[in-house]
């Protein structure tokens, strides 16, 4: 008899705890009101400490667990004491969403110094230290654990309309996944990533301004995906019937990356 059940795709994260950067809003308050709808304790780090403050209400009235920690993505020792808070508070941090990014807009050659510094620190450095420090804890503790970096389909693809380097850091999460899933296999430490496309968010509704309206009729199925379309895949990666898969690169964009749109 099988030790698994039919089918084995539970999504039950009782007895987890999750830390979810970039928390104040968009994808990252999806993601942390999603983990905590499944069991999890889910601590929210942010620079925005009141919006994660209200956020961390909202995840309480519904029943769950949460806390707001103030993180900021360009500073090591906030992050690490981010993690720190959280084990304080909830006990070891298996599972690790690393949400926080930054756009450029810019072409590179028109970037300043301060701007490339604040872009790599953001989307590489920061997940890079946060993975670690979360790896650390979970080897030093004898516990699996889960990590889930956001990459972007500017992994795959770039048009050369502006934010290059936003795209080489994408590419560059997309590497630290399989290269730390390696790494890290031995101790049941999952890592893996999730390349969105254009979904609707804060950094979304600047890009349609400057776009001069939403861009959905040019997209390949008319349309700009919704956060909460991205839940399955998330849960997917962190829920304990992946444990076998570490190492993937999920492309999440909605036929977006159609060249064309084809006329029926």
């Amino acid at each position: 008899m099988s030790e698994f059940p039919l089918p084995y795709n539970s999504t039950d994260l009782h007895g987890r705890v999750a830390l979810v950067t970039g928390a104040s809003s968009g994808l990252g308050a999806r993601f942390a009101e999603v983990l905590a709808s499944q069991g999890a304790a889910v601590v929210l780090a942010a620079r925005r400490k009141d919006r994660l403050e209200a956020l961390a209400d909202k995840i309480r009235a519904a029943g769950g667990r949460a806390m707001a920690v103030q993180m900021d993505a360009t500073d090591a020792d906030s992050m690490i004491a981010a993690v720190a808070a959280a084990e304080d508070a909830f006990g070891t941090v298996d599972i690790l969403i690393n949400n926080a990014g930054m756009p450029d807009a810019q072409r590179a050659h028109k970037m300043s110094l301060e701007l490339v510094d604040n872009v790599l620190g953001v989307n590489l450095r920061g997940p890079w230290i946060l993975s670690c420090e979360v790896a650390r804890r979970l080897i030093a503790a004898g516990k699996p654990g889960r990590i889930v970096n956001i990459s972007s389909v500017a992994h795959f693809r770039y048009d050369g309309s502006g934010a290059a380097l936003y795209a080489v850091t994408k590419t560059a999460i997309a590497r630290m996944t399989e290269a730390l899933s390696v790494e890290w296999a031995p101790y049941g430490i999952n890592v893996n990533a999730i390349a969105p496309g254009m979904f609707v968010s804060e950094m979304t509704d600047g890009m349609f301004e400057r776009m001069g309206g939403n861009p959905a009729p040019h997209l390949a199925r008319q349309r700009v995906p919704v956060p909460e379309q991205m839940d399955s895949t998330l849960l997917y990666l962190v829920a304990p019937a992946s444990e076998c898969v570490t190492g993937a690169v999920i492309r999440i964009d909605d036929g977006q990356s159609s060249a064309v749109r084809l006329r029926k």
